[in-house]
């Protein structure tokens, strides 16, 4: 293991993990892939963040990252090839706005056998305000804040792409035809296929993967 590389811990299809590989990718930062299974969590990265979560970023000198939205700013404080860091002051708000009420209502709806005081067309309809929201910033230019990518549409496409794929057939039926257009364009490209790459759980003394 090389200890002038970030090691990340991560879970493949954890929206919160993939916006943190998405952003190291966009930063072009190399960093060790610890690939984890939630059901079996290495006490080497329990050491590190008592949460148990994912995304888990240990830096070459000895720092922590354990929030999702916080790996993300520290990528682009690194390398910041298409000027990310000018859109963080307002894409804070929004982001506030995807990881508190929107993802509440996300997780009724993909479990809502958990919750069963509604049905979850109730949970879908919660979820629906936020996704007008963005629909309509989408009318104005392709990306939600300008002509192109930013920190903030990695930062909620994961957390889109999760609330699509409980109904797929059901989410393109909404009125929301630009952010179809929108959720497309990112689960087609070249940067998600990569950052979702499949890789066999670490364990310790297994051969380290790095990615960049």
């Amino acid at each position: 293991m090389s200890r002038n590389l970030p090691i990340l811990y991560s879970f493949r299809r954890c929206p919160y993990a993939m916006r943190a590989r998405l952003a190291l990718a966009c930063a072009g930062i190399r960093y060790e892939l610890r690939e984890i299974l939630l059901r079996d969590k290495p006490p080497e990265m329990l050491a590190l963040s008592q949460k148990g979560t994912v995304p888990v970023l240990l830096l070459p000198d000895g720092r922590v990252i354990d929030e999702s939205y916080d790996i993300m700013k520290w990528a682009i404080g690194q390398n910041d090839p298409d000027g990310w860091k000018k859109h963080i002051a307002r894409a804070d708000s929004l982001v506030a706005e995807n990881d508190g009420p929107f993802k509440a209502a996300l997780d009724r709806y993909k479990y809502a056998s958990r919750f069963p005081e509604y049905p979850p067309e109730v949970y879908r309809d919660r979820g629906l305000f936020f996704l007008e929201k963005l629909d309509r910033m989408l009318d104005i230019s392709p990306f939600l804040f300008g002509p192109r990518q930013t920190i903030v549409d990695i930062a909620v496409f994961p957390f889109i792409r999760q609330f699509a794929h409980v109904d797929i057939s059901g989410f393109r039926r909404l009125s929301c035809p630009r952010l179809c257009r929108w959720f497309d364009y990112h689960q087609d490209s070249t940067l998600f296929r990569k950052i979702m790459a499949k890789y066999p759980p670490w364990h310790s003394g297994n051969e380290p993967i790095y990615f960049s």
